[in-house]
């Protein structure tokens, strides 16, 4: 494995991270377990950041796969019908409320973001758009304007005038100490202040993660994005859920993660565990919105047959087998017991999440890399993430079971009880 590190430290740039301070290649999978090269097994928390959201070898994908792959015919172009495409778009325009809504292939999350920023700003006529403090849209230049993350932005440089909101920041002194209700009506009340004081005319658009993913899964309280959305009506600024990673059943309380603050959004972007690993990602939008643009536009690889073969497989899975539900049910016996265990080990700053997305955030940097190389020892894969990079972020598929649920939980408590020692006794 050093021969392939110091090999990938040559030919790969130095901001491309590595979990792990002896970094792993994976080489195998079933299930929801992974096999390393040294032949290693793990239990997968984090699902390749949420793209594998269904797990590993599944026969109903790679048999799909295998399908299209017989035809011969790997790509097209959108310059001819795809058929699977079609079928594709009319299941996320049923699943996603919108109405009269089309939709738009793209490769990844970050492209998706972009695509929904244009829509909206060619729409409004306006540069000026919304976004949430401690956000994470992606790497290219427009996502990283309205990422508000500083580990994660490289550029002060912006195509967008970006003024940021309060909403998943009540860590704040100021915030602290109040319910729901009142930091509710404080966030409506500054927003109301930046429409009132910072922009200048028509705002184009508000995009928001309904659980902000490089964030450390931080959210706003259920709600607060329904008051958001009524104040944006009032000025005609569209809204834009962020869905990359909280869509298709994963939060478990709904099947899209605005969907839970009680929210149609005008525009849905989404990616990662739609295409089961398979590069896929998109825009569920109004049609009018969707149609407005007057150049032509395409997406060379969006679409594309295999990717949509793998996509449709993947949804029909998660419908046919109800893995939202499985969410929910598996979720609930991880987040509850973590926050049990937070009860008794001071170590533990916050445990939060919704279905099979939650977060563990300890007191320091040095406690989550703790965290991650123990969690490794004992076979479990983790994420980290956070404002301060002190949270540990969990995602595993949504096919995981009751007994892998309670396996991960007594592996992270575990790991939780001797960081917990080690840091009483320093």
């Amino acid at each position: 494995m050093s021969e392939l590190l110091a090999r990938h430290r040559a030919v790969i740039p130095n901001w491309v991270s590595l979990n792990y301070n002896e970094p792993i290649e994976i080489v195998s999978g079933k299930g929801n377990r992974v096999i390393d090269a040294d032949g290693k097994s793990y239990l997968d928390f984090f699902a390749g950041i949420l793209t594998n959201m269904i797990g590993y070898d599944v026969p109903e994908v790679r048999e799909a796969v295998e399908r299209q792959l017989a035809t011969g015919v790997v790509h097209t172009s959108t310059a001819y019908l795809l058929r699977g495409q079609v079928e594709l778009a009319e299941k996320i325009v049923r699943l996603s409320g919108i109405p009269d809504a089309k939709v738009f292939f793209t490769n990844s999350g970050t492209e998706a973001n972009e695509t929904a920023l244009l829509l909206a700003t060619y729409a409004r006529k306006s540069d000026q758009v919304l976004a949430m403090r401690q956000s994470y849209h992606g790497r290219s230049f427009g996502a990283i304007s309205v990422t508000a993350n500083r580990s994660w932005k490289n550029s002060s440089l912006s195509p967008l005038n970006v003024h940021f909101l309060h909403g998943t920041d009540r860590h704040l002194s100021l915030f602290q100490g109040m319910t729901d209700a009142d930091y509710i009506k404080a966030c409506v009340e500054d927003l109301r202040h930046v429409l009132a004081t910072s922009v200048s005319n028509d705002v184009a658009a508000l995009i928001a993660e309904p659980i902000q993913g490089v964030g450390g899964f931080t959210m706003a309280p259920d709600g607060l994005f329904a008051r958001y959305q009524e104040v944006l009506a009032e000025q005609g600024i569209l809204f834009i859920s962020d869905e990359v990673q909280t869509g298709w059943g994963r939060t478990g309380t709904a099947f899209f993660g605005i969907q839970n603050h009680g929210v149609t959004p005008d525009m849905i972007t989404f990616a990662k565990g739609l295409g089961n690993g398979f590069a896929v990602g998109g825009v569920v939008a109004r049609g009018d919105l969707m149609d407005a643009p007057h150049a032509v536009g395409l997406s060379t690889f969006g679409g594309n047959p295999i990717s949509m073969a793998a996509a449709n497989a993947t949804l029909d899975y998660v419908l046919d087998h109800n893995l939202q539900g499985n969410a929910a049910r598996t979720g609930k016996i991880i987040i509850d017991g973590l926050k049990a265990a937070a009860a008794r080990l001071p170590v533990v700053k916050e445990v939060r999440g919704k279905g099979l997305m939650f977060a563990v955030e300890l007191r320091s940097p040095a406690q989550a890399a703790r965290f991650m190389e123990e969690t490794k020892k004992a076979g479990l894969l983790a994420g980290k993430g956070g404002l301060g990079g002190n949270a540990i972020r969990m995602a595993p598929p949504l096919t995981l079971t009751v007994e892998e649920a309670t396996e991960g939980l007594d592996i992270i408590v575990n790991v939780l009880e001797i960081i917990n020692a080690e840091a009483a006794g320093q």
